[in-house]
């Protein structure tokens, strides 16, 4: 089978069960007929606006058929959906409005009086087909900046497919997914729309809720979903009768990506489903690698990312470049195939002559080629010295009980040159000198000096935090605190 537009993909979806429910969310369903109609006149309308192929338009709408619409009709006007984040600041999306000058926009109101607005997604349908285009790069997706300035990612793969080809072998041709992070995000926004082309109905959630994503599951017999650790920690946090096994026995995989998980948090969720029913990517939105772990074959290798997969390779590198052996940790460079899966604006890659690229993990191999993710390099704290992963004392704090969720961060100190602080969201009963006394027996040195007690969530509703804000915001002189008691 050759190619076909994704414009092409959705009509023949529609002439083929125009009644069938494509996406379900709080007004209800949308079939594939009305999904097909409301893009076609929001691609009417994007083109009345002067928007032309390849053009970007930038998305900034909550999660729901709204999003899905909007895109779905970019796609049919020949352009580029450009995700943005609902939470970036003034100057953040006026920053990202410089880099990648997006043509037109839906949703939230653009800041440069230049750039086309259409506030809804929504409009009033209109005859005539639109011409069969596909964009030559089918996302240019916006970054949070949780790891840095907000920059654009473009895809350099179009707006087709090749449907007698899976997009991954993790991801099911068809099936229910219930699209539960904000649809923004990169992860979120690939898997949810890769899968509603080749043959998924979405269940989408306006935000994540643990009750709620179980009632839609057991509600809508979902198949297959994307987690992040935050949303796993919080579904284990239901009690018991509300997260049931016998509620979620449609659920045939779910994948969990984006932030390193606790082996602790891993272990309990596999108790939950099954190790079976989890698996775990290791990738960014560059697309530069990744790799992979079924439940079970983590099992025999806790705390590993798993293996490369798709045509990736890994190695692991010192600072002047040189590849490591299996057990030493550095830099995680991968290369997948000869071409960049994906181009910046706003930033620059990192990727060498030679296709080797990097996220800016850390990390180490073993004997057998299985990879081990310790932290990114730029969250490293440095404490006299040794270098300590936020990921491991927030793991640690996180597996105690009383502690809902923690971030780790580094604060500069005049004899050591950093040391550990903690944000803590606790539950209502629990006491944080007794936490302060357990995590300092468990962790000695690497113990954070302050833990700062929070009531509000850590991480946004991708799992990610910006530790430089909690930094700025629990210890803005790099004060020591006294731990509430």
């Amino acid at each position: 089978m050759t190619e076909r537009t994704f414009s092409a993909i959705l009509a023949d979806r529609a002439r083929a069960a125009p009644d069938a429910p494509l996406v379900i969310d709080s007004e209800g369903a949308l079939t594939a007929a009305e999904l097909d109609a409301a893009a076609t006149a929001f691609a009417h309308a994007l083109l009345d606006l002067g928007v032309g192929r390849d053009d970007t338009v930038a998305v900034c709408l909550p999660n729901g058929r709204d999003y899905v619409i909007a895109c779905c009709g970019i796609w049919r006007a020949g352009a580029t959906p450009q995700p943005m984040p609902t939470g970036l600041t003034a100057s953040e999306r006026a920053e990202l409005e410089v880099v990648s000058a997006p043509v037109a926009a839906v949703g939230r109101r653009p800041v440069s009086p230049h750039i086309a607005w259409l506030p809804s997604a929504r409009i009033e349908s209109r005859g005539g087909a639109v011409p069969d285009a596909a964009a030559s790069c089918w996302k240019a997706v916006a970054t949070s900046g949780s790891t840095g300035r907000p920059k654009i990612v473009r895809a350099a793969a179009p707006a087709s497919l090749d449907l007698s080809r899976p997009v991954a072998s993790f991801l099911p041709r068809a099936g229910t997914q219930i699209v539960a992070g904000p649809l923004w995000h990169s992860a979120v926004f690939t898997y949810a729309f890769r899968g509603l082309l080749t043959g998924h109905r979405l269940v989408v959630l306006d935000r994540f809720e643990a009750a709620r994503w179980v009632d839609r599951v057991e509600e809508h017999a979902v198949t297959w979903g994307l987690l992040v650790p935050t949303m796993m920690a919080r579904l284990l946090r239901l009690p018991d009768t509300l997260r049931a096994p016998s509620r979620v026995t449609s659920l045939e995989r779910v994948l969990h990506l984006g932030a390193p998980c606790a082996p602790a948090l891993k272990r309990r969720f596999m108790q939950w489903l099954g190790p079976e029913r989890v698996d775990e990517v290791y990738a960014g939105s560059e697309s530069n690698g990744l790799t992979f772990i079924g439940g079970t074959e983590w099992m025999q290798r806790p705390g590993s990312v798993g293996r490369p997969v798709g045509g990736t390779e890994v190695r692991i590198r010192d600072e002047s470049g040189a590849a490591l052996a299996p057990g030493e940790a550095g830099a995680v460079w991968m290369r997948r195939g000869t071409s960049a899966a994906y181009a910046y604006l706003g930033a620059l890659s990192r990727r060498d002559d030679e296709g080797w690229d990097t996220l800016g993990d850390v990390g180490y191999l073993d004997a057998d080629g299985y990879l081990y993710l310790v932290d990114r390099a730029d969250d490293l704290i440095n404490r006299g010295g040794e270098k300590i992963a936020p990921a491991v004392v927030e793991a640690a704090l996180e597996s105690l009980p009383g502690v809902d969720e923690a971030v780790a961060f580094g604060v500069p100190d005049d004899d050591l040159g950093e040391v550990v602080h903690a944000a803590v969201r606790l539950t209502v009963s629990a006491r944080i000198d007794r936490i302060e006394a357990q995590i300092r027996a468990r962790l000695g040195a690497r113990a954070p000096v302050a833990l700062h007690p929070t009531t509000a969530d850590l991480r946004n509703e991708a799992g990610k935090t910006r530790r430089s804000e909690l930094a700025a915001r629990f210890a803005p002189t790099g004060e020591r605190p006294p731990v509430t008691r």
